[in-house]
């Protein structure tokens, strides 16, 4: 019987029609595209890197400015724009980043922390003059109750989660394929308005009840259920309530583990007391990783990890091992090399990617401890995911038949858009203020 529904299923999908799933698209119709620097030195793992090219860039003048800003059709180091929402400063446009940045740069704003893809967190200079695209839409909304569902690019037939979640502004950088969309858990800050298909909650408390059908456990459920496809995630919705009561769980999980402690949760740990500890210290440039199954053991030079469950090791998404691709990033910054996909800061070198350098740092040594902790107790989910989809092959699911009759599809073309923030004013270019 699963195999028959698999193979109906596949057919629908081929044909345009999955009937037994909802496009992501549907359940969360509002989405924004990643970010777009435009310069890869305005991010990286260091802040004091960060601040230090601030610095360089600020001092210098004329044609030496804008060889090292690298300048672009959206940004030149004379390109007056708007401030980032929550970052103006009423009566300083200066300090607001407002004015052309040739004429007065001002002070360095701090560092703010980023989700760099999936399970990366790394800083930005938060500072629209030096961001081609930074999606004013998502700071906006960026608060300390919003959560970011991210869609990770697809690859197949790569193994991976299809998404992921996070409490930090995410860049929706995607480490293979198309980078995905960046989907807001709510439309406006204070966790009100959520980015859901209208009717929907209420569909989903007719059929499996009041409890566990909030806007958290709808996300929960979508971390949970979701599976990639060349259109983009898709999600089927069960008719049973035992099935939906145990997938939030799995989700909620999944949640806890990826938001790492923040919003009064507990940072992740082992069972048993087993953690990973350094075994022997890290160089300040090293090399390369290479991961010894035998010993549960990285091996990072001289250095050395352990115990590192061979699950951490091979996590991927979208086909790249995350751990893998985490330590290269900071290698390279390590020794002032820009990041991959980006463009050298000049033929010696010599560009602000390169400021900065002080080899590795303590911080990341402790990142990386982390890391290997959520990325094995993720991989320890994974057969209760599995479970669960093979319940969801025999389950009852809520059809899009019973979704367009609820008036659920289609989605409007209104809540695709942002919704309107009119409780503040934003500063403009040259200090102007706009009424959003």
């Amino acid at each position: 019987m699963a195999a028959r529904r698999t193979a109906a299923t596949t057919a629908a999908a081929g044909s345009g029609e999955d009937t037994r799933s909802v496009e992501l698209d549907e359940l969360m119709p509002w989405s924004v595209r990643p970010l777009r620097t435009g310069r890869s030195w305005v991010s990286g793992p260091d802040p004091a890197a960060l601040r230090a090219r601030w610095e360089r860039l600020a001092a210098a003048e004329g044609a030496e400015q804008e060889r090292l800003f690298r300048p672009s059709r959206s940004r030149t180091p004379h390109t007056p724009v708007a401030a980032l929402p929550g970052r103006s400063t009423t009566g300083d446009s200066a300090a607001a980043g407002t004015g052309r940045f040739a004429r007065e740069p001002g002070a360095c704003p701090d560092p703010v922390r980023i989700a760099h893809g999936p399970f990366d967190e790394q800083w930005l200079l938060p500072d629209h003059r030096l961001i081609d695209a930074a999606r004013p839409e998502l700071w906006r909304v960026g608060d300390e109750r919003q959560l970011f569902a991210v869609e990770h690019g697809y690859v197949p037939p790569a193994a991976g989660p299809a998404l992921s979640v996070t409490h930090l502004l995410p860049d929706g950088h995607s480490p293979a394929g198309r980078p995905g969309r960046i989907r807001p858990l709510y439309r406006r800050p204070d966790a009100t308005d959520p980015n859901l298909a209208p009717g929907l909650l209420d569909v989903l408390r007719a059929r499996l009840g009041p409890e566990e059908t909030g806007p958290e456990s709808v996300l929960a459920w979508i971390l949970a259920a979701a599976l990639p496809s060349p259109s983009g995630c898709r999600v089927p919705l069960p008719a049973d309530a035992e099935v939906w009561a145990a997938g939030v769980s799995l989700g909620r999980e999944l949640v806890r583990l990826q938001l790492r402690g923040a919003r009064g949760g507990e940072r992740p740990r082992l069972p048993g007391g087993r953690r990973p500890y350094v075994r022997a210290a890290l160089p300040a440039r090293p090399a390369g990783i290479v991961y010894d199954a035998e010993a549960e053991a990285l091996v990072i030079g001289d250095g050395r990890i352990s115990p590192v469950p061979a699950g951490a090791w091979e996590f991927t998404v979208s086909g790249v091992r995350v751990l893998e691709l985490w330590f290269d990033r900071r290698a390279a910054a390590a020794v002032g090399a820009a990041p991959e996909g980006a463009e050298a800061g000049g033929p010696d070198g010599s560009g602000l990617d390169a400021v900065g350098a002080r080899g590795w740092t303590p911080e990341w040594t402790s990142e990386l401890l982390e890391l290997i902790t959520v990325l094995a107790l993720l991989d320890g989910l994974r057969p209760r995911q599995e479970a669960l989809r093979a319940r969801l092959e025999r389950a009852p699911l809520i059809s899009r038949d019973e979704l367009r009759a609820a008036g659920v599809l289609p989605v409007p073309a209104s809540v695709r858009r942002p919704a309107s923030v009119l409780g503040h004013q934003e500063e403009g270019p040259e200090g102007q203020f706009a009424l959003l």
